[in-house]
């Protein structure tokens, strides 16, 4: 990863950044990142088996609660 980093002084950035009093008119390291990608992915739904293409998606009431008699039943 590619990164650059900088020593200057901190007056220089009054006009980009917000310099707290305490960093103000010294010399401040600057280091320069690339950004993460915050492109969103719509999340996938997950499927049981090993063949994606086989396999129907599991329904949302897959994972809804069990009915109170179903757990007394197993005494949950």
């Amino acid at each position: 990863m590619e990164y650059l980093r900088e020593t200057i002084s901190s007056s220089e950035l009054s006009g980009i950044f917000e310099i707290p009093l305490s960093l103000r008119n010294k010399k401040v390291q600057v280091i320069i990142l690339p950004a993460e990608d915050t492109e969103q992915t719509k999340p996938q739904k997950r499927r049981l088996g090993f063949l994606k293409e086989t396999v129907p998606p599991l329904p949302d009431s897959f994972f809804d609660p069990l009915p109170e008699d179903d757990l007394q039943a197993w005494g949950v």
